[in-house]
């Protein structure tokens, strides 16, 4: 496995692999890696002949006052790891690799960006697609690898791809979770262990949502407001939002539907939380 820092290496890398023929999948990380980037990870083994995973704690898409200087970055395990799943390359580049002195520009996400985790993180997903567009832009792949758990995220890399007309394919893949729900994310490390056990309350409330969905329910106020009433009797929570959405739209429909993305967000001792499900699809 190659270990690469400079961003014209990576590129002339994943260039001569598109010259030979051989397709690139690429999963963006910021490291600190669980089951669920391990699970981005198999997937492009199996999809791809060659596979370029990152490693950049990317400073752009962190609000004021949240955890850049804290997230946790155990690099030589988070290598181990991507060394056994069989990658070939680990981008794993300083920040002046990204955003050089010179570095200017910026991609706006629009109105998309403004809402729901953007309203509550400004400027978040600025940072997120500005990356982004350059991590493609280097590593040159067929297809990228994202968590459906960043459900509005994914909805914004897709438009990116769409709006720039870029060659690759963006692939969703679903949550990963702990047994009791609690879905994976590298923040659950700050999760002392009595907030460790309240955090799967947000993913059963949307579940108990979708299973009144399942029972005929269609109304996306209602649903909403059930997931926000089951959460209403856990005071250690602090609920940011509940919102139902069409996955392709960001919109909430006239009509709950299949597909349709029902979402949460709370803070937990400070410690921000998020998940979803998506209505019809959901194992309840």
């Amino acid at each position: 496995m190659q270990v690469v820092t400079q961003a014209q290496a990576v590129q002339q890398q994943a260039l001569a692999w598109r010259a030979a023929g051989d397709d690139v999948g690429l999963v963006p990380t910021m490291g600190a890696l669980h089951a669920g980037h391990e699970s981005l990870v198999r997937r492009a083994r199996r999809e791809n002949r060659r596979v370029v995973a990152s490693i950049f704690v990317n400073p752009l898409q962190f609000s004021p006052g949240e955890d850049l200087a804290r997230y946790p970055r155990p690099i030589q395990r988070d290598l181990e790891v991507l060394e056994g799943l069989g990658v070939d390359a680990v981008f794993q580049p300083e920040l002046d690799q990204i955003y050089p002195a010179s570095f200017r520009t910026h991609v706006d996400p629009g109105p998309w960006g403004e809402v729901l985790e953007g309203r509550s993180r400004p400027g978040h997903f600025r940072g997120v697609l500005t990356v982004v567009l350059k991590l493609l832009e280097l590593a040159r792949p067929s297809r990228a690898y994202f968590g459906q758990k960043d459900a509005q995220q994914l909805l914004l890399v897709r438009q990116l791809v769409r709006d720039f007309c870029l060659p690759v394919r963006i692939v969703s893949c679903p949550t990963v979770r702990e047994p009791d729900g609690l879905a994976l994310s590298s923040r659950n490390a700050y999760l002392d262990p009595a907030r460790r056990s309240s955090a799967p309350a947000l993913y059963g409330a949307l579940r108990q949502a979708a299973q009144a969905y399942r029972d005929g329910r269609k109304d996306p106020a209602a649903l909403e407001r059930l997931a926000v009433e089951a959460l209403s009797g856990r005071p250690e929570l602090e609920l940011d939002y509940v919102a139902l959405f069409d996955e392709a739209t960001l919109e909430r429909p006239a009509e709950a539907g299949p597909g349709n993305v029902l979402a949460g967000a709370v803070k937990l001792g400070g410690i921000r939380l998020i998940d979803n499900v998506i209505l019809g699809a959901e194992v309840l």
